[in-house]
């Protein structure tokens, strides 16, 4: 199984605001310009690619089910998306192994636009994590958000960061949003399972998504970690220990979490000596992400400080 959101046929949650946009396509005034922000793992992504399914597989073979919000697996555009070679849908995101959106993404993208097209349909440009956009990349996007080629339509996709106002302004915004309840309900769905049956309750925080317990309960599988009868602190020292974090980077940022987590349920008015390590260890996080640090020696002393302490 996996979640990536181009794979999703269903979509669980945030209909209201497919309800919203669908109704504007509906009068022929579908956004030529949607921001959707929210946190991480939210299923805005996926969001986005029901919107652009909902209109793309209009007069096609297994056209979207509007009534129950899903995508037909033999539906020709959702094919096409799978196999990278939709003519009317660009991707725009990181590179592995790189930091940011680069400038000449941009560059091909805008390239791309001025060609002629293949069909009438609208052409959509789904760019995601436009946080990591740079400040050229955001130049040169801002420039083709301001006056689009016709029928052409942008999804951007930011994960709860600041947004230029610039950007913000030339598009219509959607914020969203779930409850942990209903980030419940989707895991239930996706695993048929209970999620009290699979991860201790002691690893989930209020801010939960369904992306981080997928990756929590995927990776698990994946290193052995029983994370249904071990507890925070043996998770996390496990986690370290092993450096599991060094076979497999997306570890790296649940331990970061697991970190916080372990502050916010052990901490206290009373514990100053706490609360300043609390102070010290989200400064180092964010020093070691900004800078590209060692995360390793971040990880090392927080297992003698606190875990060992």
């Amino acid at each position: 199984m996996n979640l990536y959101p181009s794979n999703q046929t269903d979509l669980f949650e945030h209909k209201e605001i497919f309800n919203q946009i669908s109704k504007l396509d509906e009068k022929d005034n579908f956004p030529s310009k949607i921001l959707l922000s929210g946190e991480k793992g939210i299923g805005k992504s996926t969001l986005a690619y029901h919107l652009i399914n909902y209109v793309l597989s209009k007069n096609e073979d297994h056209p979207y089910d509007y009534e129950n919000n899903k995508i037909h697996s033999e539906n020709k555009s959702f094919k096409l998306i799978q196999n990278k070679s939709n003519p009317n849908f660009n991707l725009i995101d990181v590179i592995e192994d790189k930091k940011n959106i680069d400038i000449n993404q941009i560059r091909e993208l805008i390239i791309n636009l001025n060609k002629s097209s293949f069909n009438k349909k609208k052409r959509f440009i789904l760019i995601d994590n436009i946080e990591l956009l740079n400040i050229n990349s955001i130049n040169a996007l801002l420039k083709i958000l301001e006056e689009p080629n016709e029928n052409i339509n942008f999804i951007l996709i930011n994960n709860n960061k600041r947004v230029l106002p610039t950007l913000k302004s030339r598009c219509l915004n959607f914020k969203v949003f779930l409850t942990k309840t209903q980030s419940f309900k989707i895991i239930n769905l996706l695993f048929k399972n209970d999620i009290n049956n699979i991860v201790n309750n002691e690893l989930i925080d209020n801010y939960v998504t369904p992306g981080k317990l997928f990756n929590l309960i995927y990776l698990s599988k994946e290193y052995n970690l029983d994370i249904l009868n071990f507890d925070l602190h043996t998770t996390i020292k496990t986690m370290i220990r092993d450096k599991i974090y060094k076979k497999d980077k997306s570890i790296i940022e649940i331990i970061y979490s697991f970190i916080e987590l372990y502050f916010r349920n052990n901490i206290s008015i009373k514990n100053i000596s706490l609360l300043q390590s609390y102070h010290y260890f989200l400064k180092k996080i964010n020093n070691t992400k900004v800078y590209n640090l060692d995360e390793e020696t971040l990880f090392m002393e927080f297992e003698d400080k606190i875990l060992n302490g």
